[in-house]
This record gives C-alpha cells, sequence and structure tokens, in this order.
C-alpha cells in the first residue's frame, strides 16, 4: 500500500478516441497528458486495442508496442505513472477482438489452449517493453473481460468457474514474468459480484492478482431506484469495495477503484459535481484503497456514431481539453484527502453475509434491490460506516481484530 492514496483517470484521448491508435500522434497525446496534469493527479490507465497489437496471433506489432511505450514515456514526463490494460477487448459498449478468435476461426478466448498462449504472449511482450520504466504500474489483464464470459454478451464464451480461475492465473502469470514484482492485475465488471453463477466470482477478484479491482457504475439499478442524490448511489463505490474485502484472505489486501463515474442521465449533468465529490470521498472513508482512477480523463468526441448517449459525457474534460465541473471537483477531493494524510478508520459494524450462497448462485442478494445490498444501505444511511464480513469469518476473532469489527450484524436483525 502507498503511504497515501492515489488518484489518476482512465485515458480516452480527445482526438479520435481509443482509433487514435490508427493514427498516433505523439503531440496530441502530450496535450492530452498535459491537461490530465493539470489537475494535480498522478496516474492514467492506458488501453492498447488488442486487435491492432495482435492482428494474427503470431505477430504482435513491434510498432504498436513502442507507440505504447513512447505514450507511457510521455506521461512519465508528466509526473504520471501508467497501467496497461492489455486485452481490448471491451470498451463503451464496443467489443474489441481480433480476427483469429471470431466467425471462421471461432474459438472460445479462455479455454482454447492456442488463443490462451496467444493472449500470454501478448501481455508478456508489453510487460516486457515497460518493465524498465520506473512510472511503470504494471499491468491489468483486461478491461471487464468478464463479460465475454456469458449473459447478456449476444455471443459468449462460455466456462465454468475452474477455468476461469485457470484462465486469470495463467494472464496475470504472464504479466509477472513480464515485469517481475509490479502491481499486476485482473479487472471485472460487476457480474462478478451481483449476478448468480456467473464464472468470475467474488473469490477471484479478490484473491488473483496483487490488488483487487471493483468497477463502480450506478446505472446497475443503483440510480433507478435511490435517485442520484440517494445514500446508495454516493455509496455504491464504498459499498463494493467493502463487499471486495469480505472475499480477500489478507484483511489488509489493497483495493483499486479503477473505473467509476458519474453517467448521465442517471446522474445529471447539474449534479455531476457533487456526484464526483461524494463517491471520492466516501470510497476513501474505506481502509486499505490503493487509489481511485475516474472514467475518464475526456469526452467522447460526438462526431463519432453509434455510442451509447451516456458515453459522450462522462469525461473530467471536455474535447478541448476544458476542465468540466466534474473534473474540478475531484481535483479539489483528490488534493483535499491526498493532503489530510489520514488513513480511513477502521470499519467497527460488520454485516455478515451468508458465504455459502453469495460466492455463486445467490450472488443477487449483494446487487442493487437484492436484502444483502439494502441492508448494508441502511446502516450506511444510519451512519453506521458499515464493513462487510463472511458468514464463515464470524468464529475467527484473530481476522474480527486485525479488520477492526467489533460487532457483527445480520440482514435479518435488519428486518
Amino acid at each position: 500500500m502507498a503511504s497515501a492514496p492515489r488518484f489518476g483517470v482512465n485515458y480516452t484521448p480527445s482526438r479520435g478516441w481509443f482509433h487514435h491508435w490508427l493514427d498516433f500522434d505523439l503531440d496530441e497525446v502530450r496535450a492530452d497528458l498535459d491537461s490530465i496534469a493539470a489537475l494535480g493527479l498522478d496516474h492514467i490507465r492506458v488501453f492498447p486495442l488488442w486487435p491492432l497489437f495482435q492482428p494474427n496471433r503470431t505477430l504482435i506489432r513491434p510498432r504498436a508496442v513502442e507507440q505504447l511505450v513512447a505514450l507511457a514515456d510521455a506521461a512519465g514526463e508528466r509526473g504520471l505513472a501508467v497501467n496497461v490494460d492489455g486485452l481490448q477487448g471491451h470498451l463503451s459498449s464496443f467489443d474489441f477482438v481480433p480476427a483469429w478468435t471470431t466467425t471462421w476461426h471461432r474459438r472460445n478466448v479462455f479455454t482454447d489452449p492456442d488463443v490462451t498462449d496467444g493472449e500470454a504472449a501478448y501481455l508478456r511482450t508489453l510487460t516486457e517493453a515497460l518493465a524498465d520504466r520506473p512510472h511503470f504500474l504494471g499491468m491489468t489483464v483486461g478491461n471487464e473481460t468478464n463479460q465475454f464470459s456469458g449473459d447478456p454478451h449476444p455471443d459468449p464464451d462460455l466456462i465454468t468457474e475452474q477455468q476461469a480461475e485457470g484462465w486469470l492465473r495463467k494472464m496475470v502469470g504472464a504479466c509477472e514474468a513480464g515485469a517481475p514484482g509490479r502491481m499486476h492485475l485482473h479487472a471485472s465488471y460487476d457480474a462478478a459480484w451481483y449476478v448468480d453463477g456467473h464464472p468470475f466470482t467474488p473469490a477471484h477478484s479478490a484473491r488473483i492478482g496483487a490488488v483487487t479491482a471493483v468497477h463502480s457504475w450506478v446505472f446497475n439499478g443503483t440510480a433507478q431506484r435511490h435517485g442520484p442524490t440517494g445514500v446508495a448511489t454516493e455509496q455504491h463505490a464504498a459499498y463494493l469495495i467493502e463487499l471486495s474485502k469480505a472475499w480477500a484472505d489478507d484483511p489488509h489486501r489493497p483495493v483499486w477503484l479503477p473505473q467509476v463515474g458519474a453517467p448521465a442521465p442517471h446522474i445529471p449533468e447539474e449534479r455531476a459535481a457533487a456526484f464526483t465529490a461524494a463517491t471520492v470521498r466516501n470510497a476513501l472513508d474505506c481502509p486499505d484503497v490503493w487509489g481511485v482512477t475516474w472514467w475518464s480523463s475526456h469526452d467522447v468526441d460526438r462526431s463519432l456514431a453509434d455510442f451509447p448517449e451516456l458515453e459522450y459525457g462522462l469525461g473530467l474534460l471536455t474535447n478541448d481539453r476544458q476542465v468540466k465541473p466534474a473534473g474540478a471537483a475531484f481535483a479539489a477531493a483528490a488534493d483535499e484527502l491526498r493532503q489530510s494524510g489520514r488513513p480511513a478508520r477502521a470499519r467497527t459494524t460488520a454485516l455478515v453475509l451468508d458465504d455459502a450462497g453469495a460466492g455463486g448462485k445467490d450472488r443477487s442478494v449483494c446487487a442493487p434491490g437484492g436484502g444483502y445490498f439494502e441492508a448494508w444501505m441502511r446502516l450506511a444511511a444510519d451512519g453506521a460506516r458499515p464493513a462487510c464480513v463472511l458468514a464463515g469469518r464470524t468464529g475467527d476473532a484473530e481476522y474480527l481484530a486485525v479488520r477492526g469489527i467489533e460487532e457483527l450484524v445480520t440482514p435479518g436483525r435488519l428486518g
């Protein structure tokens, strides 16, 4: 854990979105990075497009890798550390998968040995290229790659929990082999925590990789149910952080919030700044948080077609690199929390979760509207600062003491 929390953004290029790799312009990238650094942030998350970097299973384009390194070096020159998100994968409703995994070459991206060997080689190549850069944080296996494994994806690669775990360990291992000792991880969208029977599980997220990643989006039913100013909406990220800690073997395992944003219309434009500040402060009220990385740096250019409407306005900055109210709020909250230098106090009250069901087929109790979710939010509304603990851990006095838990509450007790 760093002594102070980290604050950054998912870098969305202001010109051409992630298609900028096709017409890579380092001067444009530098201008974008200058606008990010001016917010006082300390890191970015970068997204190479997998089909462009590895168009054939045995071809990882050297020029594309060089451009990635150039981008990372430009960030380092501006005091920005860099995480690279490898298998893209899925971004803003679009899938980017190489031709050698689709149609006539259709193969399961999680289980086919040729495909997984190719993926591992790709991840290792990227990490090796960046391994000697001190500002390289590490590799994320991919952005929400779990969405390819089941519903609601229109063409999923179906797998079991055991196959998901094997794939994750192989991919994280490839990253570690390329750059030993860096912060390598994987990042699932919230189906891993909320969807019954999803093959990527809470235990996978909380026990594989150097840190636990949680992605917090309140368009998942939270804002619809509780409104833009509701406790559950402003505490959703904090809830996911605490939920993840229940599943970690290490009671002080770091948790990273690498993707969170203020999606309209669920969060109205005039409410975005207040939501941003509240989300960041609530998240940093949880112990062991490595940092918060907002989605995203710059708005999506409206000249680009077919994005869901909410995707266009998620940036902290506009396309002409002007700071938006949410950007100012994020920068101010980051400065305030960084300057305070105070670690979050332990959460002494914990809501007990039935781990037998919530790890597999009954995860929906943890989702918005589920009994566990709503009970946790009632406690939060009462000012209890609740933690989460698995029922199987409630008899472990040493574990509870390490986490600072003094009181156990069950959802049934709350009614």
